[in-house]
């Protein structure tokens, strides 16, 4: 089997996306995340470029990482300096890493107009920064940007860079601008081959979506090392995306000998970089998105449950991820009972009963109900269905204001709600931050003398969606709201042609599955 290595550049190129500001705690525990999944070479950034990316391999020492190898990441010297004499080169050997990668220009027009400096200049900067850096680090790589369009427009020059960096132990070729295609991918480098006895490597960015079938087709070709980000993030479009490449070698190609726990970390380790950078986590992503394993429809969900191979090309369980069965119109007898499995709720596909219930989902979500992401909400409603909901509260009404003062930039919002509260009427008023809010706190106050756990609850995210656009605002909406208790996460819906009745039913159900999960911990 061929020896593949898995170089992660999430702290650099990663690091150039847009709307992502990478922390230096941030960089250290993704490091750290990293080693746990096993990436062979973790770039930690370039040291000559900033202050953080400095402290950050100060930080690396510290870390006590079992697997992978810090790397730092710099140019060639400049034109008008020898290696000895650059700072950015000196800003390397500060880090004090094993290795370093250095990239260097390919392409005759970036050498031409953006270096500016005549090509044979160019090769001796490639040269003796190479030869410089080898006697001082144990692996150098040279990153040969922008090679591919330097391959395609002057493909005798593109190779003497490679030559000119032959001290280097990997030469790794660079589809900088993204726009190389597979089949061109493996032609290139089967030229570059013929030139070069080299071991080579990869590195492709996601602008015409082929990065991660051009690294995949570079591995059939013979390169030895990938580089890639986490989730694919990097600037533009982003970079080849690792999450997916490592399970295509392990699985699919069996060119990649991968421990199958650390396999199972791949959607830990996704949704943790997500976290990092702020962003919501891609529910389709493949192998680890919410949705990858997701099966709405009804016949495909039954012949899933049957034989999942059918609709699955691989077990989701290997790279941590679950099968899910979005309960929606289009849902049918058996995915409905393996839901309901999921709530502790026993139910085969030919109970009777299942047959209301699909007919009653269907028409909610035909008037603007959103069971496929709102699974607390439908727990709520197959519960009351079945019989085994129970009632904690009953809305008599409620009435919300809101009102701007002359002046006055702020909008000033305020609740009455009238509910019964075993067999008592309980009348609460608040104020917030507007209405939606103030229900909120007008809901909680008349509860929580009664249930206490209901202060636990916090809104986490809140989603207003038009369902029909052409009646204006009297259109039905569907509000969405994320709520958790420190411990789960659920999401309910409500909808209406009224967004503060669509936000009530969205509030009270979520405070609802609240006790509703309570009761069942305690029988």
């Amino acid at each position: 089997m061929v020896s593949i290595e898995l170089y992660d550049t999430t702290l650099r190129d990663g690091a150039q996306t847009w709307g992502i500001t990478f922390s230096l705690d941030d960089k250290v525990r993704i490091a750290q995340k990293l080693d746990d999944v096993g990436i062979d070479y973790i770039e930690g950034g370039y040291p000559g470029s900033n202050p953080k990316d400095r402290r950050f391999f100060e930080e690396a020492k510290r870390l006590n990482l079992k697997h992978s190898i810090i790397t730092a990441f710099g140019s060639t010297c400049r034109a008008d300096l020898a290696p000895d004499k650059d700072p950015q080169i000196q800003s390397l050997l500060d880090t004090k890493t094993s290795s370093v990668t250095i990239v260097g220009k390919s392409w005759d027009l970036h050498v031409n107009g953006i270096l500016a400096v005549p090509l044979e200049r160019n090769l001796q900067m490639i040269r003796d920064t190479i030869e410089f850096l080898r006697s001082r680090f144990d692996r150098v790589v040279f990153d040969a940007e922008h090679f591919f369009d330097g391959f395609k427009r002057n493909r005798e020059y593109a190779i003497s860079t490679l030559h000119a960096a032959s001290s280097a132990d990997l030469l790794c070729l660079c589809d900088t601008n993204g726009g190389t295609l597979p089949s061109e991918t493996a032609e290139i480098i089967k030229v570059v081959q013929e030139q070069t006895l080299k071991p080579l490597g990869i590195h492709n960015h996601n602008d015409s979506d082929t990065a991660v079938a051009c690294s995949l087709a570079a591995v059939e070709m013979g390169v030895m090392q990938i580089q890639g980000t986490i989730n694919g993030i990097g600037e533009r479009c982003g970079n080849a995306n690792l999450i997916s490449i490592i399970p295509a070698l392990s699985l699919k190609m069996k060119l990649l000998e991968y421990e199958p726990a650390k396999l199972k970390l791949l959607k830990h380790l996704s949704e943790f970089v997500d976290e990092m950078a702020n962003r919501t986590p891609n529910k389709a992503q493949p192998y680890v998105g919410t949705a990858a394993f997701a099966h709405k429809g009804g016949l495909h969900s039954s012949a899933v449950i049957k034989m999942p191979s059918a609709y699955e090309h691989i077990d989701p369980h290997l790279v941590g991820a679950v099968r899910h069965m979005p309960i929606s119109e289009q849902a049918g007898r058996a995915a409905l009972a393996l839901k309901a499995a999921g709530f502790g709720i026993d139910l085969t596909p030919d109970d009777p009963r299942l047959g209301e219930v699909l007919k009653i989902v269907k028409d909610l979500e035909a008037q603007g109900a959103r069971y496929d992401i709102a699974d607390g909400s439908f727990e709520l409603l197959l519960k009351r269905m079945l019989g085994l909901h129970r009632k904690f509260f009953t809305l008599h009404g409620f009435s919300v204001t809101s009102s701007k003062r002359k002046g006055d930039t702020k909008t000033y919002s305020d609740a009455v709600i009238r509910i019964v509260v075993r067999d008592k009427m309980e009348f609460s008023a608040a104020e917030g931050n507007g209405p939606v809010n103030a229900l909120d706190n007008a809901l909680r106050q008349a509860l929580t003398n009664f249930y206490p756990n209901v202060g636990e609850v916090r809104l986490t995210d809140f989603k207003v969606r038009v369902l029909e656009g052409t009646s204006g605002t009297g259109a039905v909406v569907s509000v969405l709201i994320e709520s958790t208790d420190g411990e789960d996460v659920w999401w309910t819906v409500g909808f209406n042609e009224n967004v503060i009745q669509a936000s009530w039913n969205a509030l009270v159900d979520s405070i609802d599955y609240k006790l509703q999960k309570d009761l069942a911990k305690t029988n």
